[in-house]
C-alpha cells in the first residue's frame, strides 16, 4: 500500500504530536452533497450504492475531492451485518431501514448465528478499492454498529422511538437478548478485522442507541459487548497501530467506563463539554467531537465561533480529533461544511505549537 501523505488523524488518535487538530465528519459522504445524490440516482437504490464497490468508492472520495478532510470513512451501512444474518434488510421510501424478519420469536433468536463473511465480501472489496483510490492521501476508517445498536434494529424491525420490544426482552428475557448480543459481538469482531485486513487504518464502533439505556443496563447490555469486540480486534497493520474509536451517543455520563475498555479514542456527542471530558479521562484516551451538527445551519461566523469555543475547551496538545457530535444533516449547505473544516485547521494550529 502507498505510504500515507497525511497521517495527522492517526497520530492524534494515538496522542502523538500533530501540527493541527484533524477533522472528519460523521456521514461526510452523504445526502448534503449534490454529487452524492447524483451517484445515488445512478445506483438506483441505497443498497445498490452500498453493495457496489465502485459506487462506494466514488461516494467515499467525493467529500475529500471537495474538502481537505483528514480521513475518509468507508461508505456503507451498519445494517449490512444483520442483513447478512438473514433478517431481510430493505429500505422503504421515506421510512428508513426495515427488516422483513425481526427477531421476536424465541426459536429464531436461538437459531441466530455468526454469518459467513463471504456474504459481506462487497464491503471488504469496497475497503480495498477505496484504499487504492486514496493512494495514501488520508487514512481510511472502517466501522460497524455496536452489538446493542444492531440488536435494537434487529428486534424492533427498524427504527424506534421507544424501543419497546428490545426493552421488554431486556427486562423479561435477558438471556435471549444476551444471546443476540453475543452473536453480534462475535460477528462485529470478525467484520472489523476483515475490514482491517482489506485496508482500513482505523475503525469506529457506532453505539447510536446505548444512551437509551439505564445506568446498569448500559454496562451490561452495551459496554460489555463493545469491550469484548475491542479485545478481539487486530491492532496493527502495515507496520502501524490500527486505532479504535468507540462512540456512544448520549454516553457522556459513562465516559470513564467507556475510556477503560481498551479503545484508543472515545467519541463525544454535543451534550458533553470536551474540556471537562478531557479532565475526567486524562491521558487515557484521545477524544473525538463534538460540534452540534445543527450549528452548521448557522451563519459562517457563528460556526467559526463554535469551533473556537470547542478548541479552547479542549486546550493545547494532541489527542483531539474534531468531529460533529453526530452525523451531518442532509439539509446542510456544503459551503458551511467547508467553513467548519477551514476553521478547525486554521484556529487549531496555535494549540499545537511546541
Amino acid at each position: 500500500m502507498t505510504e500515507l501523505k497525511n497521517d495527522t488523524f492517526l497520530r492524534a488518535l494515538l496522542k502523538q504530536p500533530v501540527d493541527y487538530t484533524p477533522i472528519w465528519m460523521m456521514r461526510q459522504a452523504g445526502r448534503y452533497l449534490p454529487e452524492y445524490r447524483a451517484t445515488r440516482a445512478r445506483a438506483g437504490s441505497f443498497m445498490g450504492l452500498c453493495t457496489s464497490p465502485d459506487y462506494a468508492t466514488e461516494v467515499t472520495l467525493q467529500p475529500l475531492d471537495r474538502f481537505p478532510l483528514d480521513a475518509a470513512i468507508l461508505f456503507s451501512d451498519i445494517l449490512t451485518v444483520p442483513d447478512a444474518m438473514g433478517l431481510g434488510l430493505y429500505f422503504a421510501d421515506g421510512e428508513g431501514p426495515k427488516f422483513e424478519r425481526p427477531l421476536r420469536d424465541e426459536a429464531a433468536i436461538k437459531a441466530l448465528a455468526v454469518p459467513a463473511l463471504d456474504s459481506l465480501r462487497y464491503v471488504f472489496d469496497a475497503v480495498s478499492s477505496i484504499r487504492r483510490a486514496l493512494n495514501g492521501r488520508v487514512p481510511l476508517i472502517g466501522f460497524s454498529g455496536s452489538p446493542f445498536t444492531l440488536a435494537c434494529y434487529m428486534i424492533e424491525g427498524g427504527g424506534s422511538a421507544d424501543f419497546r420490544h428490545v426493552k421488554a426482552m431486556l427486562y423479561s428475557r435477558p438471556e435471549l437478548l444476551h444471546h443476540i448480543l453475543d452473536v453480534n459481538a462475535r460477528t462485529v469482531t470478525d467484520y472489523l478485522n476483515a475490514q482491517i485486513d482489506a485496508g482500513a487504518q482505523a475503525v469506529q464502533i457506532f453505539d447510536t442507541w446505548g444512551g437509551a439505556l439505564t445506568h446498569a443496563a448500559y454496562k451490561e447490555f452495551s459496554l460489555a459487548y463493545m469491550q469484548q469486540i475491542v479485545a478481539g480486534l487486530k491492532r496493527e497493520a502495515d507496520g502501524r497501530r490500527v486505532p479504535v474509536i468507540v462512540f456512544t451517543k448520549g454516553g457522556g455520563q459513562w465516559l470513564e467506563d467507556i475510556a477503560a475498555i481498551g479503545a484508543d479514542c472515545v467519541g463525544l456527542d454535543w451534550t458533553t463539554d470536551i474540556g471537562l471530558a478531557r479532565a475526567r479521562v486524562g491521558d487515557q484516551v484521545a477524544l473525538q467531537g463534538n460540534l452540534d451538527p445543527n450549528a452548521l445551519f448557522a451563519e459562517p461566523a457563528a460556526i467559526e465561533a463554535e469551533v473556537a469555543r470547542i478548541l479552547a475547551a479542549y486546550g493545547a496538545g494532541s489527542g483531539h480529533v474534531f468531529n460533529l457530535g453526530h452525523g451531518i444533516s442532509q439539509f446542510v449547505d456544503p459551503a458551511h461544511a467547508g467553513v467548519l473544516i477551514d476553521a478547525v485547521h486554521r484556529l487549531s494550529r496555535p494549540y499545537h505549537m511546541a
